[in-house]
């Protein structure tokens, strides 16, 4: 049986930035093993970013190959692609997200509803994932009433609705303090040994890419 979520082909990336071209990524090849917890590190400028948003199917590759379980991303329709990121990945970003006008529940709720689960199983699901974050006590509070750790504890949740196979994280702790960067970073360690759920985490902080079962350095768009 193929073990293998996400392999990257001599991936190449380019950007014009004024009157030059940047190469974002110059040839990454890598391969991330179903269950593994891996963190991207790297000055900036130097493709992490990059890289996660082709894995993530938020970008194209100009060359190269992503393949997802097997099968060539750059192959699937613009259908297939929708399914691919709505059931088979969840993402967590540095900003959260998360609809202002919505609590806790019904955020987490949202990507459910977009999937055709019905009200009841939403609610029921939300309300697990919440508890699993430690938030049962605050799922009726909106964005605003939480503080910045127990938001990104929501988008957590939510990243985790549809039971995807790989959880991309783009500077998860970026707008946390020292305590809820800890935190996150037991949480996204637990959810992974517990579920078994891939995770491809990019972030600035090397402690917190320590808490990763395998390290990725990045320069100059390649890998070090």
């Amino acid at each position: 049986m193929n073990n293998i979520v996400i392999e990257t082909r001599d991936l190449v990336r380019k950007f014009v930035v004024g009157d030059h071209e940047v190469a974002a990524l110059n040839g990454v090849s890598l391969v991330v093993d179903k269950g593994e917890f891996i963190s991207i590190t790297g000055p900036s400028g130097s493709g992490k970013t990059s890289l996660l948003n082709i894995i993530g199917c938020l970008d194209r590759e100009d060359s190269g190959q992503v393949l997802f379980e097997g099968q060539e991303v750059s192959q699937m329709s613009g259908w297939c692609l929708d399914n691919l990121r709505l059931w088979k990945m969840g993402f967590v970003f540095q900003t959260f997200n998360l609809f202002p006008t919505l609590s806790a529940l019904e955020n987490v709720m949202f990507p459910l509803g977009v999937a055709g689960v019905s009200r009841y199983e939403q609610k029921g699901r939300a309300e697990e994932l919440l508890d699993i974050v430690g938030l049962s006590q605050r799922v009726g509070h909106r964005p605003r009433q939480l503080s910045a750790g127990e938001n990104q504890r929501v988008s957590i949740a939510r990243s985790l609705a549809n039971s995807p196979v790989l959880l991309l994280a783009d500077e998860p702790t970026g707008n946390l303090d020292s305590k809820n960067t800890k935190e996150i970073t037991d949480l996204f360690k637990r959810i992974n040994q517990a579920y078994g759920t891939t995770i491809i985490m990019v972030t600035h902080d090397l402690a917190v890419a320590s808490g990763a079962s395998r390290q990725i350095r990045m320069m100059d768009g390649k890998v070090i």
